[in-house]
């Protein structure tokens, strides 16, 4: 399965309202998993196995929480079972379909 997330605290309390760094540990979790992961600016993507990254989600979490006294998470899931190698295969599909109707 692939998975798009987001996780982020509420309430830490700091005058800019800046959640860097507990992103940061979120993203740390994540890379720590030895998934197949990619960051862009608003998502994290995960692929592996429904429990397994699961897990991960709740781990970074967790680790999130440490920052404030709320946790906001958004995520989205691509569950196509028999499929792996999907995190960079769906984007080269999209680029061929790109380049074949240009």
């Amino acid at each position: 399965m692939l998975v798009a997330f987001s996780v982020a605290p509420s309430g830490t309390g700091r005058s800019d309202g800046s959640v860097h760094d507990a992103v940061a540990a979120a993203v740390r979790i994540v890379r720590e998993s030895g998934l197949p992961n990619r960051t862009t600016s608003m998502f994290t993507e995960l692929e592996g196995e429904w429990d397994e990254v699961m897990r991960v989600v709740r781990d970074a979490c967790d680790a999130v929480a440490e920052y404030g006294s709320r946790v906001s998470l958004v995520l989205k899931a691509d569950i196509r079972p028999g499929y792996s190698g999907e995190l960079d295969a769906k984007v080269d599909r999209l680029e061929a379909a790109i380049e074949n109707d240009g």
